[in-house]
């Protein structure tokens, strides 16, 4: 049996499918999945004959829109993204993917995909009395994936006898199964309480916020199978959910985030590749360029673009090569040199030897992070990270953010404290937990340099930790050669962190540089970026103060002392 998904990752992956390095890092998750399958780490298998049904029903479509009607042949990069969402499962036989995220320039049939799975999950998928819906935030962006659904049934015979369509309702209801399928839209009234076995969000860069994701998603909890497809063309507001979700979505394409029940996959331009050359049109444009007129019409824009400057030329980069507008050089680290920091080396392995302590400490009760770094023999340091959440905020955070803090804490690499009505972080546990650690491990704590704010009811406790205890002082002129130092370390692969630490390597993915008037650098919250927590690598560079605070004053001792020396013997001069 053929098995045309594979066939196609690969291609992508060696190299012979022009491709931008999300759409690539999608075909490698598939191939790297396909060979731990069926693994205790990894409890799911691939299928191809379910993979394979979907495909060939959509085959089996007929387009009505144009002069004439033509029957649908899927391109290799729709074999991907349908046949990857219906062909794993689980060890229940039920979809593995229960969420989906696919990001592609205008006119790339994003809503024509949905369309097709709404009327096969409706129709076909063995589910009775079903309840689908396209949404979006206003009804008639709503309605495009469900006319997309109306179209593919009005033009074939034997899909209107087993669907009716009642336009004036925006509702379909399939004849067999009684599932329906629904148009709706927040400004229709759009809230909780729906459960839906397969819903088409539209365009979420005009999502004001993650509410309506949230309520629909968060609806389908109790279903066994259920598909909740985003799709979207990238927009120019960075303050925004749609920015977080493609930017958690990115962390889980490059390994510093894990979701195995998200499918991700991202058609975008490459960091450095000429905006105007045509061939990289198709990195974003996967079906327009893939054909002679859409690439005349995107080489036309692109002249107009290039021309005219400004606001054409920021709608050209959007609309037709799926790009954040934005400079990305005030990224903090590039996530590819993080990971080459990732070592298969735990705590244990540092028993015995010194370290410097970072406590960076949340105001009202979010993530609270201790970091302890150890200077090693070879000129470089290892970070151990620990991160504490109240269970109250867990929760909350569990149901507003677009991380896994709840497989985070299974992993223990968040401590949940106290109960369920708990906000705020109890600071003299972790304090404790510090000192349990320190005792466990005897390490030998040679400084601990610690964020002022709220730190006055703990710092009796800290003091018994018998090392001296430095005040960070969070502005760009006290951290800014920690933060230099710290990036230059990863850069040359000297900063080393527990590959199986998610969390912090998310956090690094997070930062962003921001500079004072004399140039001088620390980090901060990427832009739009409000839920994406930095506290861990707060704590790391907190850590590293101290490190460096301890050396200068020892190297000051030496010079003395030297100059002392040379006094005495009469070389000063």
């Amino acid at each position: 049996m053929i098995d045309r998904v594979t066939e196609y990752a690969r291609a992508v992956v060696a190299g012979k499918v022009i491709a931008g390095t999300p759409h690539i890092q999608a075909c490698q998750r598939h191939l790297r999945d396909l060979e731990r399958q069926n693994t205790e780490e990894f409890p799911y298998h691939w299928d191809i004959k379910r993979a394979n049904r979907i495909l060939e029903y959509a085959e089996m479509l007929t387009i009505a829109e144009g002069e004439e009607p033509i029957q649908v042949k899927l391109r290799g990069f729709q074999d991907f993204d349908l046949g990857c969402r219906f062909g794993w499962l689980n060890q229940k036989n039920k979809r593995r993917f229960r969420r989906s995220y696919i990001s592609k320039a205008r006119q790339n049939g994003k809503s024509f995909e949905n369309g097709i799975i709404g009327t096969y999950v409706a129709g076909f998928g063995g589910y009775n009395y079903g309840k689908l819906f396209t949404v979006a935030t206003k009804k008639r962006q709503a309605k495009i994936a469900w006319e997309e659904m109306a179209k593919f049934i009005q033009a074939d015979e034997d899909l209107s006898e087993k669907f009716k369509v009642y336009d004036y309702k925006s509702l379909i209801r399939a004849l067999e199964t009684q599932c329906t399928i629904e148009a709706l839209s927040r400004e229709g009234g759009l809230d909780d309480g729906f459960r839906g076995i397969f819903i088409s969000v539209d365009e979420i860069h005009q999502h004001k916020d993650n509410k309506i994701y949230k309520a629909l998603y968060n609806g389908t909890r109790a279903l066994d199978e259920t598909l909740v497809s985003m799709i979207t063309t990238r927009g120019d507001k960075l303050n925004s959910f749609c920015y977080e979700m493609d930017s958690y979505c990115l962390d889980i394409l490059n390994g510093t985030a894990t979701a195995e029940d998200f499918f991700v996959d991202i058609y975008t331009l490459d960091k450095g590749d000429n905006l105007f050359d045509p061939k990289n049109f198709i990195k974003a444009n996967p079906f327009l360029a893939g054909n002679e007129d859409g690439l005349n019409q995107l080489i036309i824009e692109a002249q107009t673009a290039k021309d005219m400057g400004g606001s054409e030329l920021r709608d050209f980069m959007t609309k037709s090569l799926n790009m954040w507008v934005r400079n990305a050089d005030d990224q903090y680290v590039d996530p590819d040199k993080l990971k080459k920091c990732a070592r298969n080396k735990k705590l244990d392995l540092m028993r015995g030897k010194e370290c410097y302590i970072g406590l960076d400490l949340s105001g009202g009760g979010d993530l609270t992070t201790l970091s302890l770094e150890f200077p090693l023999d070879d000129g470089h340091f290892y970070t151990y990270s620990h991160s504490f959440m109240p269970k109250g905020r867990l929760e909350e955070h569990i149901e507003t953010d677009t991380a896994p803090y709840d497989i985070w804490a299974n992993k223990k690499l968040i401590t949940v404290t106290g109960g369920q009505m708990d906000f705020k972080n109890d600071y003299k546990f972790i304090v404790k937990h510090l000192k349990d650690i320190i005792s466990e491990y005897e390490l030998q704590p040679q400084a601990c340099g610690y964020d002022p704010h709220n730190a006055d009811g703990f710092l009796a406790d800290l003091e018994e930790l018998g090392c001296p205890l430095i005040m960070v002082t969070q502005s760009a002129r006290f951290l800014n050669d920690a933060t230099v130092d710290m990036r230059l370390n990863i850069k040359s692969e000297k900063f080393e962190y527990d590959q199986e630490n998610e969390l912090l390597s998310w956090s690094f993915s997070n930062a962003a540089v921001v500079e004072n008037s004399f140039g001088e650098i620390k980090i901060d919250k990427k832009v739009g970026a409000k839920t994406k927590r930095i506290d861990p690598i707060d704590a790391c560079i907190n850590a590293h103060v101290a490190y460096q605070k301890c050396n200068e004053i020892e190297n000051q001792d030496l010079e003395k002392n030297m100059e002392e020396y040379l006094s005495l013997m009469g070389w000063d001069k």
